[in-house]
């Protein structure tokens, strides 16, 4: 699956070639994008503003996973271009890692949001009863147990490494055997789970 890159801003487009650490085709013509198919496309939120939803529609009707990157984030615009199936929202401007970590992400079938939000839609979430979470937790070690918690209540892998006093990547090698035994992708699905 290709990487294309487009954006109305060149200092954009320049920060995001810089920031992947793989092959990306920059596409300076919006005519050119809509012939675009099979790919993910990273794309400044502010080109599309008023005509959103079409935009986006008319990317995702040629089998294209959409990357939006907003200068300035916002939740409820995260929420409305989830809906309309986008694959992937945070801030143009975040640290390369990040960049690098949702394209890997959208690329093998996930969503990805910015730690952040994930956080705010994990404390978001409802708290229910404590058995259906109990049958769940007793499938973890001890010690994933305590990550697994940690991490439905919406902590990042530093502030759980802090806590438990590990390693962020002792934290995140626990995460990932939670989501194998529980069947989950994510931190999100997994705070469903045990909400």
């Amino acid at each position: 699956m290709k990487t294309i890159l487009y954006s109305d801003d060149i200092n954009l487009l320049s920060y995001w070639e810089k920031a992947l650490d793989f092959e990306c085709e920059v596409i300076e013509d919006v005519k050119d994008l809509k012939k675009v198919s099979s790919s993910i496309i990273v794309v400044n939120y502010g080109i599309c503003v008023s005509t959103c939803r079409e935009f986006i529609g008319n990317l995702i009707n040629n089998d294209n996973d959409i990357m939006m990157m907003h200068r300035v984030p916002d939740m409820e615009i995260a929420k409305e271009l989830l809906k309309s199936g986008v694959k992937g929202y945070g801030n143009a401007l975040m640290r390369e890692h990040f960049i690098v970590s949702a394209i890997h992400t959208i690329r093998d079938g996930m969503v990805w949001l910015h730690p952040e939000f994930t956080s705010k839609l994990i404390m978001d979430l409802p708290v229910t009863g404590d058995a259906k979470k109990k049958i769940y937790i007793d499938k973890l070690s001890p010690r994933e147990a305590e990550v697994a918690l940690l991490l439905k209540i919406g902590d990042t892998y530093k502030t759980i490494a802090g806590k438990l006093d590990i390693t962020p990547r002792t934290v995140k090698a626990h995460a990932q055997s939670i989501y194998i035994k529980l069947n989950v992708k994510d931190r999100l699905a997994l705070a469903l789970l045990l909400q």
